[in-house]
C-alpha cells in the first residue's frame, strides 16, 4: 500500500511495553481463556465505564447478536432495518427467524418506529434495531410499540460504544444490547464484542450460553455455544480504555474540520450533532445529492480512490439487496426508499484519532475541487 494512503480508519491499539508486561503475566499464570483475571477485570471496567449494571464478554460481535437472540428465546419473524452491516440480519438467520425489513428515519439512519406497527404479524416476537454510526435509534417510541404489542427489543449497538443520551448510556435501553469491538470501531480489542443485559439472572444465563452451555464441570443446562474472550485480547481492552477518550476527542476535532470545510459544498450533506447527545465521532458519513453536486456518489468515491484516500459506501448495498434476502417480500426498493435513497448516496469520509492535518486537509480540497 502507498505510504501516502490515507486510511478510512485505523486500529486503537495500546503502548506496546505496558501490553508486554500484560502478556508477561498472562504467560507467568499460563490462564489465557474462559474467565481469566483480565477477562473479570475488563468486564468490571466496562461496566463503569460504559454505566451498565452487567455485561458479558464475547469473542466477537456477531456472536453476542445470536446469543441475544437465544436466551430470549426468539423465534418466527423479527421486524429490523436493512440499513446496517449484514451481521445484523445474519444473526437472525442462523437463528431460523424470518427478517422482516421496514424503511429508516432519513434523520437518523435508523429504524423508523412509524413504519414498525404496519410490519408486525402473529408471528412477530421482537425488534431489532440498529443505532446507525452511533447515532442514538428513537427508543421511546420502538419501547412503546415493543410493550403495546409484547415484544423483546435487541439493538445492534456495535457503532454506540459510549453513547449517552442527557447523561444516560444508550445501552441501557431495550431487553439487551450488543457492541463490537472489531478493529475498525471506536474502541477495539483486534477481535471481540459484548452483551448488555440488565439483571444477574440473565447474565449467568448469556454466560453458560457462551460457554457451551457448561454450569460446572459436569453439568450442561443449554445447548451453548464457544464466544468466550481470551486474555490477551481482555488485556488489550484494559489498556484502550485508558486511551479511548483522548481517541474520541481527536475524531471530534476531525468532524469539527468536516463540517467547517464542508457545509458550503452545495449536494453534499452531513448530519450534525444530536443535542443532548455525547457522540463517539466512529464515523463521518456524508450524502451526495448528484443533481446539486454536478458529480454522482460513486463518481465522488472513485475519485477519491484516485488520490488514494480510502473513502467508503458504508453501507452499501443495503442487506435487502443481497441474494440471501432480496427474495423476501419486505425486500423490495419500494418498501424501502429512504434506505435505499441512504444507500446510494453514502461516502464515509476517513476519519480516526492519527489522520494527520495535511491529510484532512487533501480529503476537503479532494472534495471541494
Amino acid at each position: 500500500m502507498s505510504k501516502d494512503m490515507i486510511l478510512v480508519t485505523t486500529p486503537l491499539l495500546p503502548d506496546l511495553d505496558e501490553y508486554y508486561q500484560m502478556l508477561r503475566e498472562i504467560w507467568d499464570r499460563k490462564w489465557v481463556t474462559n474467565n481469566g483475571e483480565f477477562h473479570q477485570k475488563f468486564e468490571a471496567a466496562l461496566c463503569e465505564y460504559l454505566k451498565v449494571p452487567y455485561i458479558s464478554l464475547f469473542t466477537n460481535g456477531t456472536l453476542p447478536l445470536i446469543t441475544a437472540l437465544q436466551a430470549l428465546n426468539i423465534s418466527g419473524e423479527v421486524i429490523t432495518t436493512p440499513y446496517s452491516f449484514v451481521a445484523t440480519t445474519h444473526s437472525l438467520w442462523w437463528n431460523g427467524i424470518k427478517p422482516v425489513f421496514v424503511d429508516i428515519d432519513p434523520a437518523t439512519g435508523g429504524i423508523d418506529p412509524e413504519r414498525i406497527e404496519s410490519a408486525i404479524t402473529p408471528k412477530t416476537t421482537a425488534i431489532m434495531p440498529v443505532h446507525v454510526y452511533g447515532k442514538p435509534c428513537r427508543t421511546r417510541e420502538i419501547q412503546d410499540i415493543a410493550d403495546k404489542y409484547g415484544l423483546k427489543v435487541i439493538y445492534d449497538a456495535a457503532h454506540a460504544f459510549g453513547i449517552e443520551v442527557d447523561g444516560n448510556s444508550i445501552l441501557n435501553e431495550g431487553d439487551m444490547s450488543t457492541l463490537s469491538f472489531h478493529g475498525t470501531k471506536v474502541f477495539g480489542t483486534t477481535e471481540g464484542g459484548a452483551l448488555v443485559v440488565h439483571d444477574a439472572k440473565m447474565k449467568q444465563r448469556i454466560d453458560y450460553l457462551k460457554n457451551f452451555g457448561f454450569a460446572g464441570e459436569t453439568e450442561v443446562v443449554a445447548p451453548g455455544i464457544n464466544g468466550k474472550m481470551d486474555e490477551l485480547r481482555s488485556a488489550m481492552g484494559l489498556l484502550n480504555l485508558r486511551q479511548v477518550d483522548a481517541a474520541i476527542e481527536a475524531r471530534h476535532q476531525v468532524a469539527i474540520r468536516y463540517r467547517e470545510a464542508l457545509r458550503p459544498v452545495e449536494g453534499i450533506d452531513f448530519w450534525d450533532d444530536m443535542p443532548g447527545v455525547r457522540h463517539n465521532y466512529g464515523y463521518f458519513p456524508i450524502f451526495v445529492d448528484a443533481s446539486k453536486y454536478g458529480m454522482t456518489r460513486d463518481e465522488l468515491f472513485y475519485k477519491l480512490r484516485e488520490h488514494r484516500i480510502l473513502a467508503r459506501r458504508y453501507f452499501y448495498p443495503l442487506i435487502s439487496d443481497f441474494s440471501t434476502y432480496r427474495g423476501l417480500p419486505s425486500a423490495t426498493r419500494e418498501n424501502l426508499p429512504n434506505a435505499t435513497r441512504m444507500a446510494d448516496t453514502v461516502i464515509c469520509l476517513p476519519i480516526h484519532h492519527e489522520l494527520k492535518e495535511k491529510d484532512i486537509d487533501r480529503i476537503i480540497n479532494c472534495i471541494k475541487h
